[in-house]
């Protein structure tokens, strides 16, 4: 059986094990810790990351995840291979309803991290020392950001086959070819010869039943697929998107989209409108390529040169 060490806990076969990881502690001195739930079954197997909330205004993630962890503890039987749930890894952010900690900084723009960095680097640093190191594969939850909303995607770089296979495995509505980011989670996990998938669904601050879901299911089938799980969920059609762009404002005003997460759009298409606020000037929207809309801008009022429709292409 592959072993499983954290934090100095040895986790073996047929062990369900919660471990609280100190990180810090707030101005106050209340002591911060990370919650860290393993369920490893008797036979040997892959060891699998589920992971929500490294934005901590990202509630939607942190919720599929909890979910996904409470299915596995109330009755789905975990067949072989060890599951690691992290639900919530921005505490900070969490707390404070933000993407970032405290000073502002992007956890997923932190990795590999520093002991002696700042909070963000130091979280960081425990989840590529402690965390990427025992792991094969993992899915990290995501959402969109403020006002803006992902249709159900798995994004994953091409480049990686392997991850590839994973993510078409999972199942959901769209596959988004999407290159490492220089010091992200996922670049880091890769650098290890890890294969991270990264979920996208909703808007933070929201919980979104659909792609929460969606987050629920496709984990499902990836295990299954794995043979960690017995869930023979059928799959769906999946669209497999080579790049994508963001179609943006060439006015600042009122803006009213006339089409949804989801749809299919033609190049040159008008998309939505944005006018000014008294309907004296009225400017169209129109769609940069052939494709599919799998983000969303919610804000009415915007600026020129913000970001309104992401759009997918096959």
């Amino acid at each position: 059986m592959k072993e499983v060490l954290i934090n100095g806990v040895r986790i073996r076969s047929g062990q369900s094990v919660n471990i609280e990881l100190p990180i810090a502690k707030l101005p106050t001195h209340t002591l911060i810790d990370l919650p860290i739930f393993i369920r490893s079954a008797k036979e040997e197997g892959p060891v699998v990351l589920i992971s929500g909330g490294v934005h901590g205004d990202e509630i939607n993630g942190i919720f599929t995840a909890k979910r996904i962890l409470e299915e596995i503890d109330s009755g789905v039987e975990l067949l072989k291979g060890t599951l690691i749930v992290i639900p919530l890894v921005n505490i900070y952010g969490f707390l404070s309803n933000s993407r970032t900690f405290p000073d502002g900084r992007d956890l997923n723009r932190s990795f590999p991290g520093n002991k002696k960095g700042s909070l963000a680097s130091r979280i960081a640093y425990i989840l590529s020392e402690q965390i990427i190191p025992q792991i094969d594969f993992g899915i990290d939850f995501h959402t969109g950001g403020r006002m803006l909303s992902n249709q159900p995607q798995i994004r994953v770089d091409f480049k990686d086959k392997v991850a590839l296979e994973l993510a078409k495995a999972f199942g959901t509505h769209f596959v988004v070819n999407s290159k490492h980011i220089e010091k992200s989670f996922r670049k880091t996990a890769y650098n290890a010869r890890k294969h991270l998938l990264v979920f996208e669904g909703g808007e933070s601050m929201r919980l979104d039943n659909f792609a929460i879901d969606e987050g629920i299911l496709g984990t499902k089938r990836l295990l299954n697929h794995l043979g960690m799980i017995y869930a023979p969920i059928a799959p769906q059609a999946t669209l497999v998107m080579k790049d994508s762009e963001w179609t943006r404002g060439k006015a600042s005003g009122i803006f009213f989209s006339s089409v949804k997460l989801g749809e299919s759009v033609k190049k040159g298409q008008i998309i939505a409108r944005i006018s000014d606020p008294y309907g004296q000037v009225i400017v169209p929207v129109k769609a940069n390529a052939n494709g599919h809309v799998i983000g969303l801008n919610n804000n009415p009022v915007v600026n020129v040169g913000d970001a309104l429709i992401h759009i997918g292409r096959e």
